[in-house]
């Protein structure tokens, strides 16, 4: 006897739930976006602890604003908002850089799930996307921070163009032509690391 396995329930749906009450739909929200959540925030304060402590305050402030969620949105998106003006807010009083992880590869496909999926990966492609990573990493470094930001919610959060416009309040225009500079810009340091984008090196 073949045993279905119930829908996981949508974010939509969790939230209603949250808002009646039930802890369990606080839970299945925390496990299902805590991870992309603290690596987002790790990525731009670069520093485990305190990515920690904000990812926590950020999950703490969303559900204490819960009923202000307008449901038209998406969650997914509203809570990196959250946790990116957290972040955001962080950086500003230490004035601290940000460093995300974006590449691309010869055909334009973006290499950021290569690099955070390496059990899809042979144990040399492993050791190659790890040397990247920590070479595009510290590229990074000499980014402005803006495209910083914009980098990392395109590319590990994976936000749509008008997410990312919502989230760093910004136009949809400007999303696209600061996602055009930052990639220009980040080739160009790549390039003077010796590590040309296009390069048979990126993934």
């Amino acid at each position: 006897m073949t045993v279905l396995k119930a829908p996981a329930p949508t974010d939509d749906q969790l939230v209603q739930a949250a808002l009646q009450g039930s802890a369990d739909a606080y839970r299945f929200l925390v496990e299902r976006y805590q991870r992309p959540v603290l690596s987002v925030v790790a990525r731009m304060v670069r520093d485990p602890g305190l990515a920690e402590d904000l990812t926590q305050e950020a999950f703490a402030r969303a559900f204490q604003s819960l009923r202000s969620f307008d449901p038209d949105r998406s969650f997914s998106s509203w809570l990196f908002k959250i946790a990116h003006n957290r972040a955001i807010d962080h950086l500003r009083r230490k004035r601290r850089p940000m460093v995300p992880l974006e590449a691309s590869d010869a055909s334009g496909q973006d290499s950021w799930e290569v690099i955070e999926a390496p059990e899809h990966q042979s144990p040399l492609r492993q050791a190659e996307s790890a040397e990247l990573s920590e070479v595009i990493d510290r590229a990074l470094t000499e980014l402005r921070p803006n495209y910083r930001q914009v980098l990392i919610l395109r590319f590990q959060a994976g936000l749509s163009y008008q997410e990312i416009a919502d989230t760093m309040e910004i136009s949809m225009a400007s999303v696209k032509v600061l996602l055009h500079r930052a990639r220009k810009q980040l080739a160009t340091v790549l390039t003077a690391e010796g590590l040309a984008p296009n390069s048979d090196s990126m993934p």
